[in-house]
């Protein structure tokens, strides 16, 4: 009989150290994270037009530079909210080697550009139509607002998944001047489509 107890005392550990396992991989993680393949990987490479139509630009014209990748659209409230946060970092980093890019997901120009009018523009940001979503395919994007940060070696080093603010953008832009790992987070909701 002690031999049986023994048996089963040891069998209880292991179920008891496996349950544990699994639900610590789970419990922690947030369920609504879209983590990109892309972190660790190359940018995508992509020539979109500017947003007024005076030419094209592609992730290439910044080489050896940081750029902050926001995909953003006029239909979106998280967008609305952030915006103010994105004009004042671009702004406050023009000079340091960091460039703004702002992807227009899925909306009109017309209504692009009045929502560019109505919430302010940074002359440190590059405003792109993203024609047929052929960026946002590239970067896996889930819906907005997403923002990407690409090393001075156009590596993707982080995503911010929900609408961000200055001292996030701030603090994420430093840690990667440093070199310090960024990943994947989230902040808040995105849409996917307007309406949503």
């Amino acid at each position: 009989m002690g031999r049986a107890l023994q048996i089963a005392a040891v069998i209880a550990v292991v179920v008891s150290a496996g349950l544990a396992v699994v639900f610590s991989s789970r419990f922690g993680r947030d369920p609504n994270l879209v983590p990109s393949p892309l972190i660790g990987q190359p940018a995508p490479q992509f020539e979109l037009p500017l947003l007024d139509g005076s030419g094209t630009v592609s992730l290439t014209d910044y080489e050896g530079e940081i750029v902050v990748v926001n995909i953003f659209a006029s239909w979106c409230p998280g967008c609305r909210t952030e915006h103010q946060a994105l004009v004042s970092t671009a702004d406050a980093f023009a000079d340091s080697g960091v460039k703004f890019v702002q992807i227009a997901y899925q909306d009109e120009p017309d209504d692009t550009i009045a929502f560019l009018e109505e919430l302010g523009i940074s002359p440190a940001t590059t405003y792109l139509d993203d024609v047929d979503s052929r960026a946002s395919i590239a970067f896996g994007v889930f819906g907005v607002p997403e923002t990407y940060f690409i090393d001075a070696d156009g590596i993707v080093r982080g995503k911010i998944q929900g609408e961000t603010n200055a001292l996030l953008l701030g603090q994420t832009i430093d840690k990667l001047r440093r070199g310090q790992e960024i990943g994947s987070e989230v902040v808040g909701e995105v849409q996917i489509a307007p309406g949503d």
